[in-house]
């Protein structure tokens, strides 16, 4: 078994051009993605849609689609595959016990909101049901939000500090009691929520609502999210742009009059080549052990029961 520091690292953190981001005055940059943070940049962009109400994907209130487009509400669309949403309340916590199997070795994946810990990967403290990031950026944007929503609560104080971290592995103005205040602010609902709003805004929202662009129903749409959730945004090789890229290039999206299950294996096995490129991510039974086994039975909605496994733990969800 994997401790959890190894699983949060094997969950990386992109750090897609943070030096030049900040440069350019960017107030944050995701911190989910590859470990390298070397990528070689994309050649060309994979194909692009229309959202519904006209837009084209996500920006600062709804994230960045993979095909670069903007999401102004954050919300994903209300057309997806008939009876097979993601964003369903009961598939979307199905969603985060998925994750959280691979993450955490654990379903409950609401204990993860009190979660902090600098896993030495150069990004300062991880924190969290998402993973944020002291050094990345998103960290420090999740505690702003909270503060809007929240004036004078306990992590407040740590603003200027996050500010200055931004960027470095850094705990200057953090330590020795930031930890212990992470924890205690965990227990308060007004900090779940922006941890949630967070998760949705950046990861979860993108990657479903470009998932139903491709026609996919729930199983493809979790795909996208987990891929989201360790590669993050983006069109690099290894970001889940380029691994949706990949895929296209081997098999027809449903959208564009393919085959669901074909792509889906297409996609998966993009993901898998864009994991290997990295040492901490060549274990893919994430990818191999869980959603390989929904897919061969062809359990394209995500119903339960789900029976699988992850670096070799069990896991089940009945309901």
């Amino acid at each position: 078994m994997q401790t959890r520091s190894v699983r949060r690292w094997l969950k990386g953190r992109l750090l897609v051009s943070l030096t030049l981001l900040l440069a350019a005055g960017a107030t944050a940059t995701a911190c989910s993605s590859s470990d390298s943070g070397n990528n070689p940049p994309p050649t060309g962009n994979p194909p692009s849609g229309n959202t519904p109400d006209g837009g084209s994907g996500g920006g600062p209130d709804g994230g960045t689609l993979p095909d670069g487009g903007t999401l102004p509400d954050g919300q994903p669309p209300n057309n997806p595959p008939k009876g097979s949403d993601l964003a369903e309340p009961h598939k979307k916590d199905i969603a985060m016990q998925l994750v959280s199997s691979a993450e955490n070795s654990s379903l409950d994946w609401k204990a993860q909101y009190k979660y902090i810990e600098d896993i030495k990967d150069g990004r300062g403290y991880t924190a969290g049901i998402i993973g944020f990031c002291s050094g990345t950026g998103d960290m420090l944007e999740l505690v702003e939000n909270y503060q809007k929503a929240k004036p004078g609560n306990i992590l407040e104080k740590y603003l200027p500090a996050l500010r200055r971290v931004n960027g470095t592995d850094s705990h200057a103005g953090l330590d020795p009691t930031f930890k212990g205040d992470w924890e205690t602010a965990a227990a308060d609902s007004a900090f779940q929520r922006a941890q949630d709003e967070e998760r949705d805004r950046v990861y979860f929202n993108p990657a479903v609502r470009q998932a139903k662009q491709d026609g996919l129903g729930a199983l493809g749409q979790f795909a996208y999210y987990d891929a989201i959730v360790m590669h993050g945004p983006g069109d690099t090789p290894v970001s889940l742009g380029g691994i949706r890229k990949a895929a296209m290039s081997k098999a027809k999206t449903p959208a564009q009059g393919g085959d669901e299950v074909a792509y889906i294996d297409a996609f998966l096995d993009a993901r898998v080549v864009a994991m290997k490129t990295e040492a901490a991510h060549t274990d893919t039974t994430r990818v191999d052990t869980e959603q390989r086994v929904f897919l061969k039975a062809r359990n394209l909605g995500l119903d339960t029961p789900l029976v699988w496994k992850v670096y070799g733990e069990d896991f089940r969800i009945d309901h």
